[in-house]
C-alpha cells in the first residue's frame, strides 16, 4: 500500500516533521475577518484529533499531513465529467528524467511545500492566467481547442517522480517547439500529486496557462497546460 511517507519527498518529510512541534492557536484576520494565516496543529492537538476520531485510518503519515493542512481551506471546485485518458510512454519519460535530473532542466526548481499548503480538492477544477495572456487564447484552452502534442500519466508516481517527469515534459516541449501538453494527476482521495501540479506549474516561468481538461481529454483528472513560445534564433 502506498502510505503518505511514500509519495513526499525527503526534504518535505523532514519539513513536516519540523512544523510538528509548533502549533497555532490564532489566526491572523484581514479586514473582512477572514483568517489570513492556517493554524498549524501541534503533537497534542493532532493526538486529540485521532482520539476523537478513533480510527486505525490514522496513522503517523496522514498525522504529518494533518499538521501541514490544518486550518488551509481548498480551492472551490465545479463538476465535470471524467473520462480515464489514454496513458502514454511514462516509463521512458520517467527514466530520461531521473536521468538528467532536476538540476539540469534550466535551473528550475520548485518548492513541494508551497504546493502542499495549498491544497485542491479531488474534484477541484483547476485554472490558472499568467496576466499577459490574452482571454481570448485561455479561452481556447479551456474549451479544448488547441491541439496537445505530448502527455505524462502521473498515476502511481511519487512527488519526486512526479515533479521530475513534469519538468522533463516542459523541457521537452520547449526544445521541440510545442505550446501545448498534458498532465494526467488524477484525483485520489487525498488528492496529493494534483495538488503538488497546481502548485508547481504556478511556479515555472514558462507556464502562461494550465486548465482542467474537457472530459475527452481526462477531465478533473487531468491538465492542459499552455507553454510559453520559444524565440527562435
Amino acid at each position: 500500500m502506498t502510505t503518505f511517507k511514500d509519495l513526499l519527498s525527503k526534504e518535505t518529510q523532514t519539513q513536516l516533521k519540523e512544523m510538528g512541534g509548533k502549533s497555532t492557536t490564532k489566526s491572523e484576520t484581514d479586514t473582512n475577518g477572514k483568517p489570513t494565516t492556517a493554524n498549524i496543529m501541534g503533537k497534542k492537538e493532532v493526538a486529540n484529533q485521532v482520539k476523537r476520531l478513533n480510527s486505525d485510518l490514522i496513522d503517523d503519515d496522514k498525522v504529518l499531513f494533518m499538521q501541514a493542512m490544518s486550518g488551509v481551506t481548498p480551492l472551490k471546485h465545479e463538476k465535470s465529467i471524467t473520462q480515464k485518458p489514454t496513458k502514454n510512454s511514462n516509463e521512458a519519460l520517467f527514466r530520461r528524467a531521473n536521468a538528467e535530473g532536476v538540476d539540469n532542466m534550466d535551473n528550475t526548481t520548485l518548492s513541494d511545500m508551497q504546493a502542499l499548503l495549498n491544497p485542491v480538492a479531488g474534484e477541484a477544477f483547476l485554472s490558472y492566467k499568467h496576466p499577459t495572456l490574452q482571454n481570448k487564447v485561455f479561452e481556447q484552452l479551456r474549451q479544448g481547442k488547441l491541439r496537445w502534442y505530448d502527455a505524462v500519466d502521473l498515476h502511481g508516481a511519487s512527488i519526486d517522480e512526479a515533479r521530475n517527469a513534469i519538468l522533463t515534459l516542459i523541457n521537452n516541449a520547449k526544445k521541440n517547439g510545442e505550446t501545448v501538453v498534458k498532465i494526467v494527476h488524477g484525483k485520489g482521495m487525498d488528492a496529493i500529486i494534483k495538488t503538488c501540479v497546481n502548485g508547481w506549474l504556478r511556479q515555472i516561468s514558462d507556464v502562461m496557462a494550465f486548465v482542467s481538461a474537457p472530459a475527452k481529454d481526462g477531465g478533473n483528472g487531468a491538465v492542459l497546460v499552455l507553454i510559453k513560445k520559444q524565440k527562435t534564433a
